[in-house]
Protein backbone atom coordinates (compact mmCIF):
# COMPACT_ATOMS: atom_id res chain seq x y z
CA UNK A 1 0.00 0.00 0.00
CA UNK A 2 1.21 3.49 -0.42
CA UNK A 3 0.49 5.92 2.41
CA UNK A 4 -2.64 7.25 1.24
CA UNK A 5 -3.74 3.63 0.85
CA UNK A 6 -3.12 2.70 4.29
CA UNK A 7 -4.28 5.58 6.14
CA UNK A 8 -7.85 5.11 3.92
CA UNK A 9 -7.51 1.35 5.53
CA UNK A 10 -7.24 3.00 9.07
CA UNK A 11 -3.25 1.59 9.20
CA UNK A 12 -1.05 3.63 10.28
CA UNK A 13 2.87 3.21 8.96
CA UNK A 14 5.97 3.67 10.60
CA UNK A 15 6.56 6.68 8.58
CA UNK A 16 3.47 7.95 9.85
CA UNK A 17 3.78 7.53 13.29
CA UNK A 18 7.67 8.96 13.18
CA UNK A 19 5.94 12.14 11.55
CA UNK A 20 3.57 11.97 14.46
CA UNK A 21 6.79 11.85 17.25
CA UNK A 22 8.21 14.58 15.19
CA UNK A 23 5.20 17.17 15.07
CA UNK A 24 4.17 17.06 18.41
CA UNK A 25 0.62 15.41 16.90
CA UNK A 26 -1.01 12.10 17.49
CA UNK A 27 -0.96 9.38 15.10
CA UNK A 28 -4.35 9.39 14.09
CA UNK A 29 -4.17 13.14 13.47
CA UNK A 30 -1.42 12.20 11.29
CA UNK A 31 -3.54 9.13 9.53
CA UNK A 32 -6.55 11.25 9.39
CA UNK A 33 -4.25 14.15 7.45
CA UNK A 34 -3.19 11.56 4.93
CA UNK A 35 -5.89 9.57 4.40
CA UNK A 36 -8.02 12.92 3.59
CA UNK A 37 -4.71 14.44 1.29
CA UNK A 38 -4.22 16.68 3.29
CA UNK A 39 -1.07 15.85 4.42
CA UNK A 40 1.79 14.17 2.56
CA UNK A 41 4.75 11.86 3.11
CA UNK A 42 7.12 11.77 0.06
CA UNK A 43 8.36 8.37 1.18
CA UNK A 44 9.65 6.15 -1.90
CA UNK A 45 10.06 2.41 -0.79
CA UNK A 46 12.80 1.97 -2.01
CA UNK A 47 14.56 4.90 -0.22
CA UNK A 48 12.48 4.11 2.91
CA UNK A 49 13.22 0.26 2.91
CA UNK A 50 17.40 1.12 4.64
CA UNK A 51 15.34 2.86 6.98
CA UNK A 52 12.88 -0.15 8.66
CA UNK A 53 15.33 -3.08 7.73
CA UNK A 54 14.99 -3.35 3.96
CA UNK A 55 17.23 -3.92 1.13
CA UNK A 56 17.40 -0.35 -0.02
CA UNK A 57 20.57 1.70 -0.12
CA UNK A 58 18.67 4.84 1.07
CA UNK A 59 18.51 6.64 4.73
CA UNK A 60 15.51 8.07 4.56
CA UNK A 61 14.12 10.15 7.37
CA UNK A 62 10.41 10.38 6.34
CA UNK A 63 8.77 13.74 6.96
CA UNK A 64 4.95 15.14 6.51
CA UNK A 65 3.55 18.03 4.79
CA UNK A 66 0.88 19.68 4.92
CA UNK A 67 -0.78 22.73 7.36
CA UNK A 68 -1.59 20.39 9.81
CA UNK A 69 2.39 20.37 10.46
CA UNK A 70 4.79 22.75 10.81
CA UNK A 71 6.00 24.58 7.36
CA UNK A 72 9.17 22.41 5.57
CA UNK A 73 12.10 24.29 3.25
CA UNK A 74 13.08 22.57 -0.13
CA UNK A 75 16.46 23.37 -1.47
CA UNK A 76 17.10 23.16 -5.32
CA UNK A 77 20.50 21.57 -5.99
CA UNK A 78 21.60 19.92 -9.62
CA UNK A 79 24.07 20.33 -12.44
CA UNK A 80 24.06 22.50 -15.50
CA UNK A 81 24.89 22.04 -19.08
CA UNK A 82 27.67 24.23 -18.28
CA UNK A 83 28.86 22.79 -14.60
CA UNK A 84 28.63 19.21 -13.59
CA UNK A 85 30.34 18.09 -10.74
CA UNK A 86 28.33 15.05 -8.41
CA UNK A 87 30.76 16.01 -5.93
CA UNK A 88 29.75 19.47 -5.80
CA UNK A 89 26.46 18.76 -5.44
CA UNK A 90 26.73 16.22 -2.89
CA UNK A 91 28.47 19.15 -0.90
CA UNK A 92 25.85 21.35 -1.26
CA UNK A 93 23.15 18.62 -0.24
CA UNK A 94 25.30 17.86 2.96
CA UNK A 95 24.86 21.58 3.68
CA UNK A 96 21.52 22.29 2.86
CA UNK A 97 20.12 19.59 5.58
CA UNK A 98 23.20 20.47 7.84
CA UNK A 99 21.40 24.41 7.72
CA UNK A 100 17.52 22.99 8.37
CA UNK A 101 16.09 22.39 4.44
CA UNK A 102 13.73 19.21 5.02
CA UNK A 103 14.40 18.11 1.67
CA UNK A 104 15.75 18.82 -1.80
CA UNK A 105 15.40 18.54 -5.42
CA UNK A 106 17.55 17.35 -8.13
CA UNK A 107 17.14 19.05 -10.99
CA UNK A 108 20.47 18.60 -12.50
CA UNK A 109 20.37 19.41 -16.78
CA UNK A 110 23.73 18.44 -16.84
CA UNK A 111 26.83 15.53 -16.87
CA UNK A 112 25.36 11.60 -16.19
CA UNK A 113 21.86 12.34 -14.82
CA UNK A 114 21.64 8.92 -13.98
CA UNK A 115 24.96 8.90 -11.77
CA UNK A 116 23.94 12.03 -10.19
CA UNK A 117 20.70 11.07 -9.40
CA UNK A 118 21.75 7.65 -7.88
CA UNK A 119 24.25 9.20 -6.16
CA UNK A 120 22.36 11.89 -4.10
CA UNK A 121 19.75 9.37 -3.40
CA UNK A 122 21.95 7.09 -2.04
CA UNK A 123 23.30 9.82 0.21
CA UNK A 124 19.84 11.78 1.05
CA UNK A 125 18.40 11.48 4.36
CA UNK A 126 15.91 13.85 3.14
CA UNK A 127 13.19 13.18 0.64
CA UNK A 128 14.64 13.59 -2.76
CA UNK A 129 12.57 15.25 -5.51
CA UNK A 130 13.62 15.53 -9.53
CA UNK A 131 11.70 16.99 -12.60
CA UNK A 132 12.06 13.69 -14.93
CA UNK A 133 11.41 15.76 -17.59
CA UNK A 134 15.00 17.14 -17.93
CA UNK A 135 16.50 13.80 -18.30
CA UNK A 136 13.78 13.06 -21.22
CA UNK A 137 15.25 15.36 -23.41
CA UNK A 138 18.73 15.17 -22.63
CA UNK A 139 20.58 14.74 -26.04
CA UNK A 140 17.71 14.95 -27.94
CA UNK A 141 14.96 17.82 -28.73
CA UNK A 142 12.22 18.21 -27.56
CA UNK A 143 10.22 17.29 -30.17
CA UNK A 144 11.45 13.92 -31.00
CA UNK A 145 10.35 12.71 -27.43
CA UNK A 146 7.82 9.94 -27.50
CA UNK A 147 5.23 8.56 -25.18
CA UNK A 148 7.05 5.86 -24.40
CA UNK A 149 10.53 7.63 -23.70
CA UNK A 150 7.88 9.37 -20.74
CA UNK A 151 6.96 6.76 -19.19
CA UNK A 152 10.14 5.25 -19.49
CA UNK A 153 12.16 7.57 -17.82
CA UNK A 154 9.13 8.08 -15.08
CA UNK A 155 9.32 4.52 -14.66
CA UNK A 156 13.16 4.69 -13.92
CA UNK A 157 13.67 7.04 -11.39
CA UNK A 158 11.12 5.97 -9.60
CA UNK A 159 12.58 2.38 -9.03
CA UNK A 160 15.76 4.57 -8.33
CA UNK A 161 14.09 5.95 -4.93
CA UNK A 162 13.06 9.62 -5.76
CA UNK A 163 10.23 10.68 -3.35
CA UNK A 164 8.53 13.04 -5.32
CA UNK A 165 8.54 13.87 -9.14
CA UNK A 166 7.02 17.43 -10.59
CA UNK A 167 5.38 16.46 -13.52
CA UNK A 168 3.88 19.46 -15.73
CA UNK A 169 0.58 17.67 -16.40
CA UNK A 170 -1.70 20.62 -15.42
CA UNK A 171 -0.65 22.58 -18.35
CA UNK A 172 -3.17 22.25 -21.49
CA UNK A 173 -2.80 23.20 -25.07
CA UNK A 174 -5.58 25.76 -24.49
CA UNK A 175 -4.06 27.51 -22.22
CA UNK A 176 -1.01 28.94 -24.80
CA UNK A 177 -2.61 31.19 -25.83
CA UNK A 178 -3.66 33.11 -22.50
CA UNK A 179 0.10 33.18 -22.08
CA UNK A 180 1.35 34.51 -25.08
CA UNK A 181 0.29 38.61 -24.30
CA UNK A 182 2.56 37.76 -20.69
CA UNK A 183 5.32 40.24 -20.11
CA UNK A 184 7.98 37.13 -19.00
CA UNK A 185 5.69 33.88 -20.93
CA UNK A 186 6.69 31.13 -19.63
CA UNK A 187 9.58 30.68 -17.84
CA UNK A 188 9.21 27.04 -16.13
CA UNK A 189 11.57 25.17 -17.96
CA UNK A 190 9.45 22.37 -18.08
CA UNK A 191 6.42 24.06 -19.02
CA UNK A 192 8.35 25.59 -22.10
CA UNK A 193 9.36 22.36 -23.11
CA UNK A 194 5.88 20.91 -23.22
CA UNK A 195 4.64 24.09 -24.77
CA UNK A 196 7.09 23.71 -27.51
CA UNK A 197 5.98 19.93 -27.98
CA UNK A 198 2.39 20.36 -28.16
CA UNK A 199 2.78 23.61 -30.92
CA UNK A 200 5.10 21.59 -32.83
CA UNK A 201 3.04 17.87 -32.70
CA UNK A 202 -0.34 20.09 -32.60
CA UNK A 203 -1.48 17.85 -29.60
CA UNK A 204 -2.62 17.89 -26.06
CA UNK A 205 0.09 17.75 -23.30
CA UNK A 206 1.10 13.84 -23.30
CA UNK A 207 1.42 13.90 -19.48
CA UNK A 208 -2.37 15.18 -19.04
CA UNK A 209 -3.31 12.58 -21.33
CA UNK A 210 -0.98 9.62 -19.60
CA UNK A 211 -2.29 11.08 -16.42
CA UNK A 212 -3.51 7.14 -15.52
CA UNK A 213 -0.64 5.56 -16.11
CA UNK A 214 1.46 7.60 -14.40
CA UNK A 215 -0.46 7.03 -11.42
CA UNK A 216 -0.16 3.33 -11.56
CA UNK A 217 3.50 4.35 -11.93
CA UNK A 218 3.68 6.15 -8.89
CA UNK A 219 1.22 4.48 -6.82
CA UNK A 220 3.45 0.90 -7.29
CA UNK A 221 7.06 2.70 -5.85
CA UNK A 222 4.56 4.95 -3.52
CA UNK A 223 5.83 8.67 -5.28
CA UNK A 224 4.10 11.62 -4.61
CA UNK A 225 2.73 14.07 -7.26
CA UNK A 226 4.18 17.57 -6.89
CA UNK A 227 1.59 18.90 -9.61
CA UNK A 228 3.84 21.53 -11.17
CA UNK A 229 2.77 25.04 -12.08
CA UNK A 230 4.22 25.09 -16.22
CA UNK A 231 2.21 28.92 -16.21
CA UNK A 232 3.39 30.37 -13.06
CA UNK A 233 4.01 34.39 -13.13
CA UNK A 234 7.73 35.11 -13.79
CA UNK A 235 7.75 38.40 -12.69
CA UNK A 236 4.79 40.79 -11.12
CA UNK A 237 3.05 41.99 -14.22
CA UNK A 238 1.80 38.09 -14.72
CA UNK A 239 0.73 37.37 -11.52
CA UNK A 240 -2.84 35.83 -10.78
CA UNK A 241 -3.10 36.03 -14.46
CA UNK A 242 -5.57 33.63 -16.32
CA UNK A 243 -3.04 31.99 -17.77
CA UNK A 244 -2.14 31.12 -14.28
CA UNK A 245 -5.55 30.34 -13.16
CA UNK A 246 -6.42 28.54 -15.81
CA UNK A 247 -3.82 25.92 -15.26
CA UNK A 248 -4.77 25.31 -10.99
CA UNK A 249 -8.25 24.41 -12.13
CA UNK A 250 -6.37 21.40 -13.99
CA UNK A 251 -4.25 20.84 -11.35
CA UNK A 252 -7.25 20.83 -8.74
CA UNK A 253 -8.71 17.73 -11.33
CA UNK A 254 -5.71 16.15 -11.28
CA UNK A 255 -5.42 16.19 -7.44
CA UNK A 256 -8.72 14.26 -7.01
CA UNK A 257 -7.82 11.99 -9.92
CA UNK A 258 -4.02 11.20 -8.24
CA UNK A 259 -6.14 10.16 -5.07
CA UNK A 260 -8.44 8.18 -6.49
CA UNK A 261 -5.71 5.83 -7.61
CA UNK A 262 -3.94 5.55 -4.75
CA UNK A 263 -1.39 8.35 -4.83
CA UNK A 264 -0.43 11.15 -3.04
CA UNK A 265 -0.61 14.91 -4.43
CA UNK A 266 0.61 18.06 -3.43
CA UNK A 267 0.13 21.55 -6.02
CA UNK A 268 3.09 23.52 -7.16
CA UNK A 269 2.49 26.91 -6.80
CA UNK A 270 3.93 30.90 -7.87
CA UNK A 271 6.52 32.49 -8.56
CA UNK A 272 6.44 35.85 -8.96
CA UNK A 273 3.49 37.66 -6.76
CA UNK A 274 3.20 41.29 -5.43
CA UNK A 275 2.90 41.37 -2.04
CA UNK A 276 -0.92 42.10 -1.88
CA UNK A 277 -1.86 39.36 -3.98
CA UNK A 278 -0.74 36.58 -1.93
CA UNK A 279 -3.41 35.62 0.83
CA UNK A 280 -5.89 35.62 -2.26
CA UNK A 281 -3.24 32.76 -4.38
CA UNK A 282 -3.15 30.91 -1.11
CA UNK A 283 -7.30 30.76 -0.73
CA UNK A 284 -7.53 30.16 -4.01
CA UNK A 285 -5.81 27.40 -4.41
CA UNK A 286 -7.06 25.60 -1.17
CA UNK A 287 -10.42 26.00 -2.56
CA UNK A 288 -9.85 24.60 -6.18
CA UNK A 289 -7.39 21.69 -4.73
CA UNK A 290 -9.09 20.78 -1.84
CA UNK A 291 -6.85 21.16 0.40
CA UNK A 292 -4.22 19.65 -1.53
CA UNK A 293 -0.45 20.64 0.50
CA UNK A 294 0.80 24.00 -1.26
CA UNK A 295 4.41 23.96 -2.52
CA UNK A 296 5.19 27.68 -3.39
CA UNK A 297 8.64 29.00 -4.82
CA UNK A 298 8.84 32.38 -2.96
CA UNK A 299 6.24 34.05 -4.01
CA UNK A 300 9.09 37.02 -5.12
CA UNK A 301 7.74 39.98 -4.04
CA UNK A 302 9.44 42.61 -6.17
CA UNK A 303 11.78 42.34 -9.62
CA UNK A 304 14.39 44.56 -8.59
CA UNK A 305 16.94 43.23 -6.17
CA UNK A 306 18.67 40.23 -8.14
CA UNK A 307 21.55 39.10 -6.10
CA UNK A 308 19.18 39.57 -3.03
CA UNK A 309 15.96 37.25 -4.03
CA UNK A 310 16.35 35.51 -0.87
CA UNK A 311 15.21 38.62 0.30
CA UNK A 312 12.65 38.82 -1.99
CA UNK A 313 11.58 35.55 -1.75
CA UNK A 314 11.68 35.08 2.03
CA UNK A 315 9.40 38.48 2.56
CA UNK A 316 6.70 36.17 0.98
CA UNK A 317 7.39 33.13 1.88
CA UNK A 318 6.43 34.05 5.07
CA UNK A 319 3.34 35.66 4.06
CA UNK A 320 2.41 32.40 1.50
CA UNK A 321 3.19 29.44 4.72
CA UNK A 322 1.16 32.03 7.20
CA UNK A 323 -1.85 32.02 4.61
CA UNK A 324 -1.82 28.70 3.38
CA UNK A 325 1.60 27.37 2.09
CA UNK A 326 2.91 23.95 3.59
CA UNK A 327 6.21 23.86 1.54
CA UNK A 328 8.33 26.48 0.70
CA UNK A 329 10.99 25.76 -2.62
CA UNK A 330 13.94 28.27 -1.30
CA UNK A 331 15.49 31.33 -3.42
CA UNK A 332 19.15 31.66 -3.52
CA UNK A 333 21.37 35.11 -3.73
CA UNK A 334 21.82 33.64 -7.42
CA UNK A 335 18.58 33.44 -8.97
CA UNK A 336 18.44 34.96 -12.07
CA UNK A 337 21.91 35.51 -12.09
CA UNK A 338 23.70 32.34 -12.11
CA UNK A 339 23.70 27.91 -11.02
CA UNK A 340 24.33 28.43 -7.22
CA UNK A 341 27.00 27.40 -5.27
CA UNK A 342 27.69 26.09 -1.40
CA UNK A 343 27.26 29.67 0.08
CA UNK A 344 23.97 30.55 -2.11
CA UNK A 345 22.93 27.08 -0.58
CA UNK A 346 23.39 28.21 3.14
CA UNK A 347 21.70 31.49 2.61
CA UNK A 348 18.99 30.71 0.56
CA UNK A 349 17.89 27.45 3.37
CA UNK A 350 18.39 29.99 6.59
CA UNK A 351 16.65 32.74 4.79
CA UNK A 352 13.57 30.69 4.17
CA UNK A 353 13.78 28.89 7.47
CA UNK A 354 13.34 32.15 8.94
CA UNK A 355 10.21 32.72 7.18
CA UNK A 356 8.97 29.18 7.58
CA UNK A 357 9.71 30.07 11.77
CA UNK A 358 8.27 33.25 11.50
CA UNK A 359 5.19 32.01 9.91
CA UNK A 360 4.42 29.29 11.90
CA UNK A 361 5.09 30.81 15.23
CA UNK A 362 1.94 33.56 14.14
CA UNK A 363 -0.33 30.52 13.17
CA UNK A 364 0.33 29.16 16.67
CA UNK A 365 1.96 25.94 16.19
CA UNK A 366 2.34 23.23 18.88
CA UNK A 367 6.49 24.23 19.83
CA UNK A 368 7.32 26.97 17.96
CA UNK A 369 6.98 30.27 20.29
CA UNK A 370 8.62 27.98 22.56
CA UNK A 371 12.06 28.26 20.62
CA UNK A 372 11.82 31.63 20.53
CA UNK A 373 10.85 32.23 24.49
CA UNK A 374 13.59 30.11 25.45
CA UNK A 375 16.06 32.37 22.88
CA UNK A 376 14.85 35.56 24.66
CA UNK A 377 14.98 34.11 28.49
CA UNK A 378 18.93 33.46 27.43
CA UNK A 379 19.28 37.14 26.06
CA UNK A 380 18.05 39.10 29.12
CA UNK A 381 20.11 36.55 31.17
CA UNK A 382 23.36 36.98 29.35
CA UNK A 383 23.77 33.41 28.41
CA UNK A 384 26.10 33.35 26.05
CA UNK A 385 26.46 30.10 25.42
CA UNK A 386 22.29 29.09 25.24
CA UNK A 387 21.88 31.79 22.69
CA UNK A 388 24.37 30.57 20.11
CA UNK A 389 23.56 27.11 20.60
CA UNK A 390 19.94 28.06 19.94
CA UNK A 391 20.56 30.17 17.03
CA UNK A 392 19.34 29.12 13.52
CA UNK A 393 22.25 29.25 12.26
CA UNK A 394 24.72 28.99 15.40
CA UNK A 395 28.10 29.16 13.36
CA UNK A 396 27.12 32.54 11.65
CA UNK A 397 26.32 33.53 15.33
CA UNK A 398 29.67 32.49 16.70
CA UNK A 399 31.75 34.38 13.89
CA UNK A 400 30.24 37.42 14.11
CA UNK A 401 29.86 37.35 18.07
CA UNK A 402 33.49 36.21 18.33
CA UNK A 403 34.74 39.24 15.83
CA UNK A 404 33.50 41.65 18.37
CA UNK A 405 36.08 40.67 20.89
CA UNK A 406 33.06 39.76 23.15
CA UNK A 407 32.63 40.41 26.88
CA UNK A 408 30.70 37.66 28.89
CA UNK A 409 28.21 39.88 29.94
CA UNK A 410 27.67 43.05 27.51
CA UNK A 411 27.76 42.66 23.73
CA UNK A 412 29.86 45.62 21.53
CA UNK A 413 26.57 46.92 19.86
CA UNK A 414 25.88 49.47 23.13
CA UNK A 415 28.93 48.62 25.47
CA UNK A 416 28.99 47.78 28.82
CA UNK A 417 27.93 51.22 30.04
CA UNK A 418 24.95 52.23 27.37
CA UNK A 419 23.63 48.40 27.58
CA UNK A 420 19.86 48.74 28.23
CA UNK A 421 19.31 45.48 29.53
CA UNK A 422 21.66 46.15 32.40
CA UNK A 423 20.13 49.40 32.91
CA UNK A 424 16.71 47.44 32.82
CA UNK A 425 18.17 44.89 35.37
CA UNK A 426 19.03 47.68 37.66
CA UNK A 427 15.86 49.65 37.39
CA UNK A 428 13.57 46.71 38.88
CA UNK A 429 15.82 45.42 41.25
CA UNK A 430 15.44 49.06 42.88
CA UNK A 431 12.01 48.87 42.78
CA UNK A 432 9.88 47.51 46.05
CA UNK A 433 7.17 45.52 45.52
CA UNK A 434 3.91 46.62 45.50
CA UNK A 435 1.57 46.03 48.53
CA UNK A 436 -1.13 43.12 47.74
Amino acid sequence: MTQIQAARAGRLTPAMERVAEQEQRTPDEIRDAVAAGRLVIPANKAHLAAQYGGAGEGRLAPIGIGRLLRTKVNANLGTSPDRSCKEEELVKMELSLRYGADAVMDLSTGGDLDEIRSFLIANASAPLGTVPMYEMIQNRPVEELTTDDMLRVIEKQARQGVDFFTVHAGLLREHLPLAASRTAGIVSRGGSLLAKWMTYHDRQNPLYELFDELCDIMAQHDVAFSLGDGLRPGCLADATDEAQLAELRVLGELVQRARERGCQAMVEGPGHVPFDQIEKNMVLEEEICDGAPFYVLGPIVTDVAPGYDHITSAVGATAAAYYGASFLCYVTPAEHLALPGPLDVREGVIAHRIAAHAADVARGLPGAREWDDRMSRARTAFDWRGQLEMAMDSERAREIRKASNPDDDYCSMCGREWCAVRRSKEVFADRKPEQP
